[in-house]
């Protein structure tokens, strides 16, 4: 996909990018540790194609400078769950947000404090216009 931001992730892709926007860099064998940490099996070469669909995708960028290969995201999650949630709204509501967002306020799913920094946006936006 030429937007990455729009590409889907398998859930053990979105396992290793939940490690890495959490901390990094990471090593391959952190990730393996933290994702397998009672594996009996080696998950090494599972972890190594995980990462290389991650950097085919442009998710993820590996640092080849140390000794041992450094993995960092490429994008935030911030970025991605926008991302996603516009994909999502371009599927079921024709490209509107709204419909959206008032189903999470309607159902409670969006905190007091989320509405209040919503209402700030949205303040800033209007302010924006009129000066405008």
């Amino acid at each position: 996909m030429s937007d990455k931001r729009y590409s889907t992730l398998a859930n053990a892709e979105l396992s290793i990018m939940e490690l890495l926007w959490k901390e990094s860099p990471l090593t391959a064998r952190q990730i393996r540790e933290e994702l397998y940490p009672d594996a009996r099996t080696a998950q090494h070469g599972t972890v190594q194609r995980l990462l290389q669909r991650l950097e085919e995708k442009g998710f993820v960028a590996r640092d080849t400078s140390e000794p041992v290969l450094l993995f960092s995201p490429q994008i935030s999650r911030v970025e991605h769950a926008g991302a996603q949630m516009e994909s999502l709204a371009e599927k079921l509501t024709e490209g509107s947000l709204a419909p959206l967002i008032t189903h999470f306020v309607e159902e409670r799913k969006i905190s007091r404090e989320e509405i209040r920094r919503l209402r700030l946006l949205l303040n800033e936006l209007d302010k924006g216009e009129a000066e405008k």
